[in-house]
C-alpha cells in the first residue's frame, strides 16, 4: 500500500499541480494584481453578496393571462367555424366579463359547433380549461375555469423564467440567479451589475411582435384595434387601426440580428421565421399585395409599410428609428423569445461592492485564523506527520479554488463559510490515520507495518464518513437555491479534494520519507 511506481507519483503530483495552477488567476484577482492577458484566465465567480450587483423582483398578473387566453380562444373558434364544411356562420361575438360568447346564425348548427369546440377546450393538459354552455339553444358561452387559468399561469411563468434567463445570458453576465418565487414572481440577481437600467429595459420588454393588416378606413371598424406609434418613429401622437384577428405573431421566429439597411444606413433588425411562420408570412403578403400592414412590438407600432410584393423567403426586416444599441437590445429580446406574460418590476435593490469586499476580507481573516490554529495543533500533536498534513491542507485549498474556477462556479458568502468548514474538516482524515498509526505502534508493530495498517484501516472509516457528507451536499444542491447551492458546491468539492490530499498525498509523502530515511521509530 505504500508502494508508488514512478508513473503514479507523476500522475498524482501533476494532477495536484494542475488544479493548484488553476487557482492562481482567482488569487491574483483577490490580491488586486493583474493576471497576464495572454494566459488562460479561469476564475471563481463572486456572488451578489460578494461582488455587489442588482436585485430585481418581477411580477406577472393573472388578469393578463386570462385576457390572452380569451383572445386565443376567440381566434381558434373563428378558424374552426370557417373551416367547417359547410361553414358555420356566427355573429354577435362578445368577450365581456371574461367570457367568450357568440350567436349561431343557424340553431341547427349547435351540435356541430359544439363538437368542433369541445376537443380544444382541454388543451394539452389533464385539467379542464374551459366550460361550455348553450344559452337559448343558439348562443354558446365559453368560460375559463380557475384550474385552467392556474395551469396556464404556471406554464406562462415557467416559460417567462426561461426567457428571462436567456436574455440575461445574452448580456454576457456571470452566473445570474433566476428563480421563481411564489405563483407569479421571479427573482433576478446579477452579480457585478451596478447600473441595472439596461437590464430593466430588457426584462421589461415583453417582445411580443405582431404583424397585422391595417384596417380599411372606409370599411367597418368592427373587429379592429387601435395602437399608437412608438416614440421616436416620427409619428408621435398618431395611431394606427388594424384588424384584431388574422395577423401573425412572432412565436415562429428562429433568429433576430441587428444590422444596417444599406440603402439609408439606418439600424434595423433582421428576423427569420421557421417553416411554419415563413409559410404564414408568405401567405399574408401574397394575398395582400399593395396593402399596408403594421409591425407592432409590445402594443406600439414600429412602422406600417406597404406590401409591395410577396415576401416568400422566410425573412423580413424591421425598421423603426433604431440606434445600434436599441436594435441590438430588440434583437436579443426577439431571439430569446417573447415573454408569454408581461412582467412588472415591483422591487429593485442594488448591492454595493463595498459590502462584498468587507465580506471577503472577513472571510479570508476567518480562513487565516482557522488555518493557523489547525496547522499549529497538527504540528504540535503529530510532528513530521503534522507537517505532511499541513502541506496537504495547502494543496487542498488550492485544488478547491482551481476546480471551482475550472467549473465556473459562483462563490457566495455561505460558500466562504463552506471553505472555513472544509479547512477544519480536511485534517480529520489525518487525525484518524495518525491516531491509528499510534495504536499500531503501541501494539508493537514495526514502523512500516504500523504506517501501512494505519492508512489501510483508517481509510475505510474516512471514505464512509465522507460519503455521507457528499450525499448531504448533493441533496442541498438539488433542492436548495441561490446561496444554499453555493455552500453545497464548496462542501462537495472540498470533501473530494480533502480526501484526495489528506489520504493519497500524505501517504505518498510518508512513503517517500520512509523509503529514504528507513527510521527505526517515529514520533507521532
Amino acid at each position: 500500500m505504500l508502494e508508488f511506481p514512478l508513473w503514479k507519483k507523476l500522475w498524482l503530483w501533476g494532477l495536484t499541480l494542475a488544479a493548484a495552477v488553476l487557482a492562481l488567476p482567482s488569487l491574483f484577482n483577490v490580491s488586486g494584481l493583474d493576471w497576464p492577458s495572454g494566459l488562460p484566465n479561469p476564475q471563481v465567480n463572486l456572488g451578489l453578496d460578494l461582488a455587489g450587483g442588482s436585485h430585481l423582483l418581477l411580477e406577472a398578473k393573472a388578469a393578463d393571462v386570462r385576457a390572452q387566453r380569451l383572445e386565443n380562444m376567440e381566434e381558434t373558434v373563428r378558424q374552426l367555424m370557417r373551416g367547417a364544411s359547410p361553414r358555420i356562420r356566427i355573429g354577435d361575438v362578445s368577450t365581456a366579463d371574461g367570457q367568450l360568447s357568440f350567436m349561431l346564425e343557424n340553431a341547427a348548427d349547435i351540435d356541430r359547433a359544439r363538437g368542433l369546440i369541445e376537443p380544444v377546450m382541454q388543451g394539452n393538459t389533464t385539467v379542464r380549461e374551459w366550460e361550455l354552455q348553450v344559452v337559448d339553444g343558439q348562443r354558446i358561452v365559453l368560460s375559463q375555469t380557475d384550474a385552467g387559468v392556474e395551469q396556464a399561469l404556471d406554464d406562462a411563468m415557467a416559460s417567462a423564467t426561461e426567457v428571462v434567463r436567456r436574455r440575461i445570458d445574452e448580456l454576457g453576465t456571470r452566473e445570474p440567479t433566476i428563480i421563481r418565487q411564489g405563483a407569479t414572481r421571479i427573482v433576478v440577481q446579477v452579480p457585478g451589475l451596478q447600473d441595472p437600467q439596461a437590464l430593466k429595459d430588457l426584462l421589461g420588454k415583453t417582445a411580443q411582435l405582431e404583424f397585422k393588416l391595417v384596417a380599411d378606413p372606409a370599411g367597418s371598424q368592427v373587429g379592429t384595434e387601435i395602437f399608437p406609434y412608438a416614440p421616436g418613429t416620427g409619428f408621435d401622437g398618431q395611431f394606427v387601426t388594424v384588424r384584431r384577428l388574422g395577423g401573425i405573431r412572432g412565436d415562429n421566429l428562429t433568429d433576430a440580428k441587428a444590422g444596417v439597411n444599406p440603402e439609408n444606413n439606418q439600424s434595423v433588425v433582421n428576423i427569420t421565421f421557421d417553416g411554419q411562420g415563413g409559410a404564414k408570412f408568405a401567405k399574408l403578403t401574397t394575398e395582400n399585395v399593395g396593402k399596408p400592414f403594421a409591425i407592432i412590438l409590445d402594443q406600439q407600432v414600429l412602422s406600417a409599410p406597404n406590401i409591395n410584393e410577396p415576401i416568400i423567403g422566410g425573412s423580413a426586416q424591421i425598421s423603426g428609428s433604431f440606434t445600434p444599441e436599441t436594435a441590438n437590445s430588440l434583437a436579443i429580446a426577439l431571439r430569446s423569445g417573447a415573454l408569454p406574460v408581461p412582467l412588472a418590476i415591483v422591487e429593485e435593490r442594488t448591492v454595493g461592492p463595498d459590502l462584498g469586499a468587507d465580506s471577503i476580507r472577513k472571510g479570508l481573516l476567518a480562513m487565516a485564523i482557522g488555518s493557523i490554529a489547525v496547522i499549529a495543533l497538527m504540528i504540535a500533536t503529530y510532528g513530521r506527520f503534522g507537517v505532511y498534513a499541513t502541506i496537504a491542507l495547502a494543496c487542498n485549498v488550492l485544488m478547491l479554488l482551481g476546480l471551482m474556477a475550472l467549473g465556473g462556479f459562483t462563490l457566495t458568502l455561505p460558500g466562504i463559510a463552506g471553505f472555513v468548514i472544509t479547512i477544519g474538516a480536511a485534517v480529520d482524515a489525518n487525525v484518524l490515520i495518525n491516531e491509528r498509526i499510534r495504536e499500531e505502534r503501541a501494539r508493537g508493530r514495526r514502523v512500516v507495518a504500523a504506517v501501512e495498517t494505519g492508512y489501510k484501516e483508517a481509510s475505510r472509516a474516512i471514505f464512509d464518513a465522507n460519503l455521507t457528507n457528499v450525499i448531504s451536499g448533493v441533496a442541498l444542491f438539488a433542492f436548495g437555491s441561490g446561496p444554499v447551492k453555493g455552500f453545497a458546491v464548496v462542501l462537495v468539492i472540498g470533501i473530494i479534494t480533502s480526501v484526495f490530499t489528506g489520504v493519497t498525498l500524505t501517504r505518498l509523502m510518508v512513503a517517500g520519507w520512509l523509503r529514504k530515511a528507513r527510521p527505526n521509530d517515529i514520533l507521532i
